[in-house]
């Protein structure tokens, strides 16, 4: 999943007055996909041909940078794909367009069952209608989150016979870990450019907007205890004030020791495999995010297939998604890249069911919430942690800084709030 911005909504809705595209019934099917997935997921194509032998598949990857660009100057020029990879945090902007298909009737017919999926992550994929009710856009493809990455033996050298599950706990180890180490470690690496670790705090004490999600809730409570718990780890120098590009190498940092806790996501299981030295192998571990009063809730990402309403060939996507979603050829994606089923099913592998950090995944996976489902959250998602920045470095103080940030995303929602009322 890759983050963007939501601001191209309305350009992109004004340029779009011609019509869809006719696209050939009988052509190839159009398939955009994105980064590594997309050069695997052609090796995977050839079960998906034995089977439908005349189904022919045009396979597209976009770099994830250019990807959104391209997306809404499709939309814009009636030329989307049959069916995309989407990230879910892109479906709220997509489906306020009008752009996606919903696939609640296809899902059921095909028997999928939904509690097969991990109920934080389809809840991404389902989103409003206008009529009240709510519909499925997507289908999870591969699914990611965040917890705790961490030095075992930093962590039993400092007294904690186990990972932290509460907050408490988690401070405490932090505590205990730079006593040891003293000035040459931190108890943790938290990079003050990536919004995901406060957002998974914030989301362990509830919404961070209000008013059917049309206003702010950062100065209220919630985000404030999530927003302090957070600073005061800078404060009494748990963490360094730093970003990832101010971290020469993540990895053979956490070697060294400069810190025992990194809050990262799956892709890290891999690289930390190949990365770290045969010496430190036996040395780190993954375990679900601490809470306030146990195991907390994290992210809920990932990527997943949509079918555009344009297309003429629906019958023939929805083929290559049910394919796609199989446990079977999840298990064949997952040995090709690494990313996590999103099917229960699928983790019955003995690469998934014997692996203890993709085990931590799938516990943490029980335990994922769905961000706000606007078009705007992608700029209110950053804003937020450029707001935290800000208190950590000292150049702001919390209360007003929660202030400023709740009057930014108010006037940001003002045309929100104007429509609902339109509506009411």
């Amino acid at each position: 999943m890759r983050r963007i911005g939501s601001g191209a909504v309305a350009l992109a809705g004004a340029l779009a007055g011609c019509g869809r595209s006719k696209t050939d019934p009988e052509g190839p099917l159009d398939f955009w996909a994105m980064g590594r997935e997309a050069e695997v997921v052609t090796s995977l194509l050839t079960a998906f041909h034995a089977r439908h032998p005349t189904i022919q598949v045009r396979v597209q990857q976009l770099p994830w940078t250019a990807a959104h660009e391209k997306l809404l100057t499709a939309f814009a020029g009636d030329a989307l794909p049959d069916l995309c990879q989407l990230g879910n945090t892109w479906l709220p902007e997509f489906s306020a367009l009008g752009a996606l298909e919903p696939l609640d009737e296809r899902m059921a017919a095909a028997g999928i069952p939904r509690d097969d999926y991990y109920a934080g992550i389809l809840d991404t994929n389902v989103m409003p209608a206008a009529d009240g009710a709510s519909r499925l856009l997507g289908v999870p493809w591969y699914v990611d989150t965040r917890l705790l990455f961490y030095r075992t033996d930093l962590l039993r050298a400092a007294g904690h016979a186990r990972p932290p599950e509460t907050w408490s706990e988690w401070r405490a180890a932090m505590q205990d870990i730079r006593r040891l180490g003293g000035a040459r470690s931190y108890g943790a690496l938290l990079p003050l450019n990536e919004p995901d670790p406060l957002f998974a705090l914030s989301l362990q004490q509830g919404s961070v907007l209000s008013d059917d999600d049309t206003r702010g809730a950062f100065s209220q409570p919630p985000f404030r205890r999530a927003l302090d718990f957070y600073a005061e780890i800078f404060r009494d120098d748990l963490a360094p004030r730093m970003t990832n590009t101010q971290v020469s190498n993540v990895w053979d940092e956490f070697a060294r020791g400069l810190f025992a806790f990194y809050v990262t996501g799956p892709w890290n299981i891999g690289e930390f495999r190949r990365r770290l030295p045969a010496g430190r192998q036996n040395d780190w571990a993954a375990a679900p995010l601490p809470g306030p009063n146990g195991p907390g809730a994290s992210t809920a990402g990932g990527s997943s297939l949509v079918i555009f309403k344009g297309s003429r060939r629906k019958e023939t996507a929805w083929k290559l998604i049910s394919f796609l979603s199989e446990a079977e050829t999840m298990q064949r994606f997952h040995a090709l890249t690494g990313d996590l089923p999103a099917r229960r099913s699928a983790w019955r592998s003995p690469a998934l069911a014997n692996d203890p950090p993709s085990q931590a995944f799938a516990r943490q996976l029980d335990r994922v919430r769905a961000a706000p489902k606007i078009p705007e959250w992608e700029r209110i998602f950053q804003e937020m942690q450029l707001t935290a920045e800000r208190v950590v470095q000292g150049r702001q103080g919390a209360e007003a800084a929660c202030r400023q940030l709740d009057a930014w995303v108010d006037a940001l929602l003002e045309k929100r709030r104007w429509l609902r009322s339109r509506r009411a």
